[in-house]
């Protein structure tokens, strides 16, 4: 701590975020004026403006990653920066001052190695299907227990030791999510992230086609992972009519989303994303 802030660093990787970039530094204003927390905008491969649009903050540093790789610029900006704890926040995510004051703190000289804001999820403008699946997913206690899916987690020094470098695989925060135990991790009770959700089917299968994708070949690596404890948590959450509809959707979205899309052995590797709420 310095004084009454803590000191820190946010580490945003950003890819063509022009869209978005700006809100979520706008929503860090405060956190800058503190003057103890590095923000550092890791722009990996941008050919819209990102850079254009994150060099207009003051106190906030900018790097040029040629290379089009999460990877790559979460580990530059590690680079780039001396201060801990370290948030690690998706660049279309706004993070308060208060949450970001709670994690650190949360961080600094205790037992946790890692932690992460609360979070809730912002459906306004999706389609029915897709606000049935998100409102089934919140009723899964496992998909808010851990560091992913919010969009921010955060490290202490400690804890990155660790991670060391984050490696060439898709999905991070579920990567170093599975690297702590229980009592080593937390989600602190703070002011919400907004997750804003994908608003059409198709930005929704994207987005899981992606996450699935990079689960699979992390499962591989550590020997797999069973799902039957998120189904039996759906089965449980089932309490009336419209919670049967929901379930029903979100097993035929993760279905969907865990398929080959058709001609996809032929297909160039992509990053899929959801476009469609930025």
């Amino acid at each position: 701590m310095t004084g009454a802030h803590p000191s820190g660093a946010v580490i945003i990787p950003a890819h063509n975020e022009a869209g978005v970039i700006s809100r979520t530094l706008e929503a860090l204003g405060e956190v800058i004026g503190w003057g103890t927390v590095d923000v550092v905008v890791a722009c990996n491969g941008c050919m819209d403006g990102t850079e254009a649009i994150a060099s207009r903050y003051r106190g906030v540093q900018v790097l040029n990653v040629p290379e089009a790789s999460k990877t790559a610029a979460l580990n530059a900006a590690d680079r780039a920066t001396h201060r801990w704890p370290r948030l690690y926040l998706d660049a279309d995510i706004e993070v308060s001052a208060p949450a970001l004051h709670s994690v650190f703190a949360a961080l600094e000289g205790g037992s946790l190695l890692a932690a992460r804001p609360a979070f809730r999820y912002d459906t306004q403008g999706a389609s029915a299907w897709v606000r049935a699946y998100y409102r089934a997913r919140s009723r899964i206690p496992g998909t808010s227990e851990g560091l992913w899916g919010a969009g921010a987690y955060a490290l202490s020094f400690s804890g990155h030791q660790r991670l060391g470098a984050f490696p060439a695989l898709t999905g991070d925060d579920y990567y170093v999510d599975r690297l702590f135990s229980a009592h080593e991790k937390a989600v602190l009770p703070t002011e919400p992230v907004v997750v804003r959700t994908p608003r059409t089917c198709a930005a929704l299968l994207s987005v899981l086609r992606r996450t699935y994708r990079g689960n699979a070949e992390q499962d591989r690596v550590s020997g797999g992972a069973s799902t039957g404890r998120t189904v039996r948590q759906l089965l449980a959450s089932v309490r009336g009519p419209l919670s049967v509809f929901d379930a029903a959707v979100y097993v035929a979205f993760a279905g969907a989303g865990r398929r080959r899309p058709l001609f996809s052995r032929k297909a160039l590797p992509r990053w899929e994303r959801d476009d469609s709420s930025r």
